[in-house]
């Protein structure tokens, strides 16, 4: 852990915070593991310090999640919040030389602040999931199965802490020590993987703007909206700025000479789709064509061609639309 934290703070990136958030986290986990190590550390500080240092670990995990989801998410003084309990356990247990009574409470609380954490974790990547759609073309599901995955994992490494919590030592010490083990090795191996997945796809940390809102969905149109929903539906047909994987909103309406916020509630409210969906649709209908038109075409090189960057989204969005894969719709046409 303390490698790999190194390794994130030197490697020379556009996401520095989000690599300064989970090399802090990386750090302040390594600390607490070390407990795993040496029975009992006789230093009172240095004891109530990697105890109460669990209370960091979620608080930067969830900052974390937040730096990707959102480029232009930046640390603030009101994020200081956050250490707020780590600081109040500290001075407890180390009043108090981690009497059992503080070291009861500090479970209790450790707990609950987990909880609340993940709570928090899941609340923030469905509430980054409907803006992604509503506002971007670009597929960044990946961000979020990615974040989504990650946060499950942890869920599944506290069923072996928990697990732990009802051991007695005294009686099961064998059973400890190899509960200890795997807790050790298991989050080894999620990080490994966590740093790993996200040195080999950088697209993961593309992020969107945290000061998008979302919309509801209203179908009474005006005079004027249905005149505006054609002027989109003709500049789509006829300009096709589609094509370019990196569309999102902001690009279409200026393309289109509209308010951004307009042309959001045009699409997210009276035609009741996501910005994604939308997007995607057009896509397709050229997916579609070119299949049938151009057999000489591999799907490879029709989903680059028609605004897709990935197979696995295409795929995706394909089979939403035709409940086909390519391959098989152009084997239907040809037999057509």
């Amino acid at each position: 852990m303390i490698l790999l934290s190194i390794f994130l703070i030197t490697v020379k990136s556009t996401k520095k915070l989000s690599n300064y958030l989970f090399a802090a986290f990386l750090l302040v986990t390594a600390f607490h593991f070390s407990g795993m190590f040496l029975l009992k550390i006789p230093n009172n500080t240095l004891n109530s310090l990697k105890i109460a240092s669990v209370l960091l670990q979620m608080p930067l995990y969830y900052l974390y999640v937040k730096s990707v989801c959102y480029f232009n998410f930046k640390l603030e003084r009101k994020h200081l919040l956050h250490t707020l309990l780590f600081i109040g356990l500290f001075i407890v247990l180390f009043v108090t030389q981690v009497s059992e009574k503080s070291y009861d409470i500090f479970q209790i609380i450790a707990k609950v602040q987990y909880y609340y954490y993940i709570i928090a974790v899941f609340f923030t990547l469905s509430h980054f999931k409907k803006l992604y759609q509503e506002n971007y073309a670009t597929n960044h599901k990946i961000i979020h199965k990615w974040l989504f995955q990650i946060t499950i994992l942890f869920l599944i490494g506290n069923c072996f802490v928990l697990f732990r919590s009802f051991l007695l030592p005294e009686q099961n010490s064998v059973m400890l020590a190899n509960i200890n083990l795997l807790i050790s090795i298991f989050a080894l191996f999620v990080i490994c993987w966590f740093v790993l997945k996200a040195l080999y796809q950088p697209k993961l940390f593309l992020g969107i703007d945290k000061n998008l809102t979302t919309i509801k969905t209203v179908k009474n149109l005006t005079a004027e909206t249905e005149q505006t929903l054609q002027l989109l539906s003709e500049y789509l047909t006829t300009e096709k700025p589609y094509l370019d994987p990196e569309l999102s909103l902001q690009k279409l309406a200026i393309g289109l000479n509209l308010p951004e916020k307009q042309l959001s509630q045009l699409i997210n409210k009276h035609i009741g789709k996501h910005f994604f969906d939308y997007i995607n649709e057009f896509r397709i209908n050229d997916a579609k064509t070119l299949l049938k038109d151009q057999p000489h075409l591999t799907v490879l090189e029709i989903l680059y061609k028609i605004g897709f960057n990935s197979k696995s989204s295409f795929y995706t969005a394909f089979k939403k639309e035709t409940h086909q894969t390519p391959t098989a719709y152009r084997k239907s046409a040809e037999l057509g």
